[in-house]
């Protein structure tokens, strides 16, 4: 089969590896030139682990190619994948213009039979503006060309998404014949051959589908900082809590870790998006309308901690940062809780001194060089007033406390994340502050 990705960014360029990696040949096409000549050098413009060398390998082999032209590369395609960005709009609806470009050039284009499969995250309706905007250029061309539209919503997570893809929990695909399906099930072939399954179902709800699990999963979140927050009011320990509901087996012990918000390109967009749709439809999400509105807050719940512990005086007080990107294992800074913390500090007449593994040249891109850099975790403590921490890297997991005190001038932690037990910390004379515990 040949099949072409439309799109290089992270679903794009990791969807078109990752088939490549199980034998089938793969044209990823973006209109960027300088991201394409540097992908056939090998050189990959976003930071996943395992990505660079899997691109390598099957540049090497010849599967894996990349080009700037849609119209020469979309000839004789069994399959093509639109996976462009759909940004959220200033009303929170998703931004479709790059998809119906995508669609317009494909039906400008396109030669004989294929699938053309929307791999972006899209609202329910648009693989039939998809549909539509092909068969529109196809009628310009006076040619009747038979093709397909599906939907194959991607459920990879940031910092795993090799194995997400690779190994996948559940392969989901919308289509409205029976010949997409038969290609689309060839197409995932080697997926299956290891027990993977894949679900067809109709391709309205294949849109829903993916809107719906990344809800339900920012709900959970957003649930349970909303526990944690009561926690700290009532006198309870939310570790407690998560450990006492997440051994039951109807709620899970998955995205109940209380922390200062979730970030990325998935959830808050998502969130937006779904409440657009309903909106648009004549009908208000409620649940998701408070999901959104915890999570903003909970953004500022660790600024406001440090506020209080420094009695509102933050001016001519320098605070060290550990983490910087949303999640660890990645280097995406969209909608990171980091950057409310840095502008509120920055605002409260503090200085910020900031360390991440993979983050930073992403945040100076972002947001310059208002605040320091470190070269080190530890660099960061150097005559800093206190530690936050924002991101959960693993290096930050088993720090030498006895260090950080020295470092400090204040031997304090706000940690934003839990990673740290807060008798231990204390037992080093260092100040602890998490969240949903007592202090």
């Amino acid at each position: 089969m040949k099949i072409v990705v439309i799109g290089t960014g992270y679903v794009g360029l990791v969807t078109g590896t990752c088939f490549a990696e199980v034998g089938i040949d793969v044209i990823c096409v973006d209109i960027d030139i300088k991201k394409i000549e540097n992908l056939n050098k090998g050189i990959v413009p976003i930071f996943e682990p395992g990505l660079e060398s899997l691109v390598a390998k099957n540049i090497s082999k010849g599967r894996l190619q990349f080009s700037n032209s849609l119209a020469q590369s979309i000839k004789g395609a069994d399959v093509a994948f639109i996976a462009v960005g759909t940004p959220p709009g200033e009303d929170g609806s998703a931004d479709l213009k790059y998809v119906i470009g995508v669609a317009q050039e494909i039906g400008q284009n396109m030669n004989s039979y294929g699938v053309i499969v929307t791999k972006s995250t899209v609202p329910v309706g648009t693989a039939q503006k998809v549909e539509e905007t092909i068969k529109h250029e196809l009628e310009k061309r006076q040619l009747g060309i038979s093709f397909d539209v599906a939907s194959n919503p991607e459920f990879l997570k940031e910092g795993a998404a090799i194995d997400d893809f690779l190994k996948p929990d559940r392969i989901v695909v919308g289509v409205s014949s029976e010949k997409a399906e038969e290609v689309m099930r060839k197409l995932y072939k080697p997926f299956l051959l290891n027990g993977h399954p894949i679900i067809f179902m109709d391709v309205p709800s294949a849109e829903m589908t993916k809107y719906a699990a990344n809800s339900m999963l920012a709900t959970k979140i957003s649930f349970m900082n909303d526990i944690a927050n009561l926690c700290e009011i009532v006198g309870a320990d939310v570790n407690m809590v998560r450990k006492g509901i997440g051994s039951d087996a109807r709620i899970g012990n998955k995205f109940i870790y209380p922390g200062i918000g979730y970030g990325g390109s998935c959830f808050p967009k998502d969130v937006k998006a779904l409440i657009k749709t309903a909106a648009v439809n004549g009908y208000q999400m409620q649940i998701l309308e408070a999901v959104e509105a915890v999570n903003e807050r909970q953004k500022s719940v660790l600024f406001e901690k440090l506020m209080n512990r420094f009695q509102g005086n933050l001016a001519g007080k320098t605070f060290a940062i550990w983490g910087l990107s949303f999640k660890p294992n990645t280097d995406d800074m969209r909608e990171a809780p980091s950057l409310v913390i840095i502008d509120k500090i920055l605002k409260a007449g503090g200085k910020v001194k900031a360390f991440d593994p993979i983050a930073m040249p992403e945040t100076k891109h972002i947001v310059g060089n208002i605040i320091e850099y470190s070269e080190t975790e530890y660099q960061a403590l150097e005559d800093s007033d206190a530690l936050l921490i924002v991101t959960e890297w693993t290096d930050f997991r088993s720090p030498d406390f006895e260090k950080m005190k020295v470092l400090l001038n204040n031997p304090i932690i706000f940690d934003g994340r839990n990673i740290y037990d807060q008798a231990e910390v204390n037992h080093f004379g260092i100040e602890y502050y998490g969240i949903g515990v007592l202090n």
